[in-house]
């Protein structure tokens, strides 16, 4: 029987896994979705314990759906969100909810990050040490625990990450090992391959007043591919597999999908459209500037360098209208009617919406701004608009993100590639797609499997399974474009006003989500 690898994607909504062949096709998938609680505005929280309940649910489904049996499963691997943050006891248990990566409770502590007196040279990846440093990371999140939450920090023997419990969390539950994983290290922690100290941050954390975070952090630390051990008894039972299966290391979800998009080598810029975007830009030196962060050495792979631009909310913001939208209530998610139905309005509203402009800071800004605080907004609404000028305005005010993030790059020297390599949620929609390729003026470029950050595990757990030599090869065999969207000249000339209103949106909205104008 043909041997099979299993990628595992623990999304912001859902876990995802998906079983492999040799060439890169999905045989089979199946996802188990887990709830987000949202105890105050900014706040995003999620229980360990659910992630553990939907790995074995979705490994189970996806073999199933696959129609293979354990033995043929030559390896697995996964991938988390980054940076989701949790609290472990002694005995692995958790303390309290993970600290989603979308959680902004900690901007006060990422300005006293950021502010260090002195400076520190860890946080040059932050627009080359002149900040501003994001809530969603790793050394806020810490602080604010230490600050806010005294007696989980004394308690917790251990600091990781939905990775640690999922990906750090969850690979120890998988195989018994804690470790950490280098390229959430790399991108989220603030550490270096080319600084002492093993690259931690731990002249950071003593200028913060937290050294004893050094001690919390997993010990041990195994790189993207890396082999982290193999299916305990009570794991391989969990998920219907053979005890034993090798667990090969994963990485940061959309750092991951890098790999499965064949975004591997200079030149090379992947999109990642989900609950979030991120712009990744694979570079050969080191590159700094304001609106993005990076350059992240060795984040994915030995040599393969990166800088990063991010949107918080843009595929969530599709599900938050899609949800109000829906009478009667309901659930989050939504039927692929209504998405198709929502498509077809905004299909009608011409580009720029007749005036409407949307900011897609639901749950604020990680670039260019990184603002914690910044919110959504409307602008320019008239008894005119409908359903569809609201929902257009909305997947306009993303690709127009995406677009500003690409600019700020370029003015620091970033070279634009030819074209762009997408995949996620935008990939399912033609109307979204070519809205994002007309306001960036750059071609996008689609692979046959569209759940890059499952394929980007598939392909690490293939190079684990000794069935390529190395992470470039196995690209060459299972990663495959199809088609590419090329930006339409009148609508980028059309997109022009409405992207210089985008632009001015959050500079004039800021002092409201500031409450520079809140009186007692």
């Amino acid at each position: 029987m043909d041997k099979v690898v299993i990628g595992i994607d623990g999304g912001t909504e859902s876990l995802r896994a998906g079983v492999f062949d040799k060439t890169g096709r999905m045989l089979g998938s199946h996802a188990h979705p887990y709830e987000t609680q949202y105890p105050h505005p900014g706040w995003a929280e999620q229980r360990p314990e659910d992630w553990w309940t939907a790995v074995g649910a979705a490994v189970r489904g996806a073999v199933a759906a696959a129609e293979v049996t354990p033995d043929q499963v030559a390896a697995l691997c996964l991938d988390t969100t980054c940076c989701t943050v949790v609290a472990l006891d002694a005995d692995g248990a958790p303390l309290r909810p993970a600290l989603l990566w979308m959680d902004m409770r900690s901007a006060a502590q990422a300005r006293a990050v950021a502010g260090v007196t002195g400076g520190d040279p860890a946080l040059v990846v932050n627009q080359g040490g002149a900040g501003p440093v994001s809530a969603e990371w790793m050394l806020p999140k810490s602080l604010w625990l230490a600050q806010c939450e005294p007696a989980t920090w004394a308690r917790a023997a251990t600091i990781c990450e939905y990775q640690a419990r999922a990906h750090d969390y969850l690979n120890l539950r998988l195989t018994g090992r804690l470790c950490a994983c280098t390229n959430n290290m790399a991108v989220r922690w603030h550490c270096d391959t080319q600084r002492g100290e093993r690259g931690r941050p731990l002249s950071l954390m003593a200028k913060l007043g937290i050294p004893e975070l050094a001690g919390k952090w997993p010990q041990e630390e195994v790189a993207p591919g890396g082999r982290v051990g193999s299916l305990t008894e009570a794991a391989a039972q969990h998920l219907g597999l053979a005890a034993g299966t090798p667990v090969a290391q994963g990485g940061a979800d959309a750092f991951i999908g890098m790999i499965g998009l064949g975004v591997v080598a200079p030149g090379q810029m992947a999109l990642l459209t989900g609950s979030s975007h991120l712009q990744l830009g694979v570079v050969g030196s080191e590159l700094h500037g304001r609106g993005f962060f990076g350059t992240y050495r060795d984040a994915v792979l030995p040599g393969c360098s990166v800088i990063e631009g991010g949107q918080t909310s843009t595929g969530s913001v599709v599900h938050w209208f899609k949800w109000v939208g829906r009478r009667g209530g309901g659930h989050r998610g939504s039927g692929l009617g209504m998405r198709v139905a929502l498509d077809g309005e905004a299909a009608a509203v011409p580009p720029g919406c007749e005036g409407l402009t949307a900011l897609d800071h639901f749950q604020g800004n990680r670039t260019p701004h990184t603002d914690p605080l910044s919110r959504g907004a409307l602008a320019g609404l008239t008894l005119k608009h409908g359903r569809g000028h609201v929902f257009r305005a909305l997947l306009e005010s993303v690709a127009a993100g995406t677009a500003v993030i690409l600019r700020a790059m370029s003015a620091s020297g970033y070279l634009l590639p030819s074209a762009i390599t997408l995949a996620g949620g935008a990939a399912r929609s033609e109307l979204w797609l070519q809205i994002h390729a007309d306001m960036s003026g750059v071609p996008l470029r689609l692979t046959r499997e569209c759940e890059a950050p499952m394929l980007g595990c598939a392909i690490l757990a293939a190079v684990a399974a000794g069935w390529y030599a190395d992470v470039p090869g196995a690209v060459q065999h299972m990663v495959h474009v199809e088609r590419q969207v090329e930006p339409d000249p009148a609508a980028v000339a059309a997109y022009a006003v409405p992207l210089a209103r985008y632009a001015a949106l959050y500079p004039a909205l800021a002092p409201l989500f500031h409450g520079d104008h809140d009186h007692d």
